[in-house]
């Protein structure tokens, strides 16, 4: 018999109206608790927007791991044997896995967007998209073009789809070395700054702090890191993998296939959109892919 996993989105799912058909009293009062928790209504930002500022780092990140927690909730009956997340999806793996309470899950998540925009807007950077070569040649590119300026990959999403990031100029350089080497798309992306690269180095010491602050346990199911793609279960490599995370690629690749090797067939992906189940079938396409992002999605056990 397969093993199941849980996958949990990052930024760039998000979209006004979500986790609005989710109003019952068991998710209103996650709502309420988040509220209450941030002091403003992130339930609010999540059902009517502004779009412009539910897109800022600071609040979409929030928005995501509580629209993940709300369906998490619904799937109690339904447990995983493994579980892991895109970048800030990793807090939402790891509250699943009762490694972070939801309370401390949602306040660092809080802080680290925050973090992450504040140092975004301090060293401006970008990211790029690179589809169609293999990943030693982004690799060798970025190290080519690091002449320019900062630059390394950020995602390795699925087979021939990395996302690379760093200073603008470095960026751009690997950007036309890509072209030069016969990638079949380069695409600059419309971020808020370069996300899992060295240049959100200002933003570690102060997760960092959080961190050491934040009551982490041992996780009752192995989490898949981001920063190494293997199973993490201890506390203190959990508290180390989440600090690394911030200037680290994104083993999103290698986190899929790792789950496969360790037995897992069916990926659920809990939470807003369906990105990972597109980056699943083209990186285990023998799984079974499944996802939960709106009340209509679930299912009679």
């Amino acid at each position: 018999m397969g093993k199941t996993a849980f996958l949990f989105p990052g930024q760039g799912s998000q979209y006004v109206g979500m986790a609005k058909d989710f109003r019952d009293a068991e998710s209103l009062a996650l709502f309420s608790r988040a509220d209450a928790l941030l002091g403003f209504s992130l339930s609010r930002l999540c059902f009517d927007g502004p779009e412009e500022e539910l897109r800022q780092t600071r609040n979409t990140q929030p928005a995501i791991f509580l629209h993940s927690m709300v369906v998490a909730r619904r799937l109690e009956s339904q447990s995983a044997e493994m579980v892991a997340g895109h970048s800030l999806g990793e807090y939402s793996a790891l509250t699943v896995a009762a490694a972070l309470s939801f309370d401390d899950a949602l306040r660092l998540v809080r802080l680290r967007g925050e973090l992450m925009q504040r140092a975004g807007e301090e060293q401006h950077g970008t990211m790029a998209a690179v589809v169609g070569l293999p990943p030693e040649s982004v690799e060798e590119i970025c190290r080519e073009a690091s002449s320019a300026g900062i630059v390394q990959p950020a995602n390795f999403n699925a087979p021939g789809q990395i996302v690379i990031s760093g200073s603008v100029p470095g960026v751009q350089a690997a950007m036309e070395k890509a072209k030069e080497r016969g990638a079949r798309l380069v695409k600059e992306l419309v971020v808020s700054g370069a996300f899992h690269s060295p240049l959100m180095e200002s933003a570690r010491e102060g997760l960092r702090r959080a961190l050491d602050e934040a009551a982490i346990q041992d996780a009752r199911i192995p989490v898949y890191a981001n920063v190494t793609a293997e199973p993490v279960q201890k506390a203190p490599a959990i508290r180390d993998l989440l600090y690394r995370q911030l200037t680290s690629p994104v083993r999103w690749s290698e986190t899929v296939q790792h789950m496969a090797r360790d037995g897992a067939t069916i990926f659920c992906e809990l939470g807003p959109g369906k990105v990972l189940q597109g980056l699943v079938k083209r990186i285990a396409p023998d799984a079974a892919v499944a996802g939960i992002d709106r009340q209509a999605d679930l299912r009679p056990a």
